[in-house]
């Protein structure tokens, strides 16, 4: 009898150590407001997670500027101000 491993095994994180900003985007017209997370990797992909669904991966784009208008065109407003990945290494030096 063959058998079939189920045990779950969590996906590559795309973008765990190869991140290179990252930006909060906010619904604004929801309460409490709904926030998304932008990851630009090094190679200029950007990737959206939802952190209200365990970090979730949303979607990618191949460029900043359509990640950008994704976020727009559902209404999400950028939150001031940027993360990169030197500033978190510095912190944690």
């Amino acid at each position: 009898m063959q058998t079939t491993n189920t045990i779950p095994f969590p996906a590559p994180d795309p973008v765990k150590n190869n991140w290179n900003f990252l930006e909060v985007w906010v619904d604004p017209m929801q309460f409490p407001p709904y926030l998304l997370l932008l990851l630009g990797d090094e190679s200029g992909i950007c990737h959206i997670f939802d952190p209200a669904e365990q970090y979730k991966l949303v979607t990618s784009c191949e460029t900043y500027d359509r990640a950008q208008l994704w976020l727009l065109e559902d209404e999400y407003e950028l939150l001031e101000g940027r993360l990169s990945d030197i500033e978190v290494h510095n912190r944690h030096s």
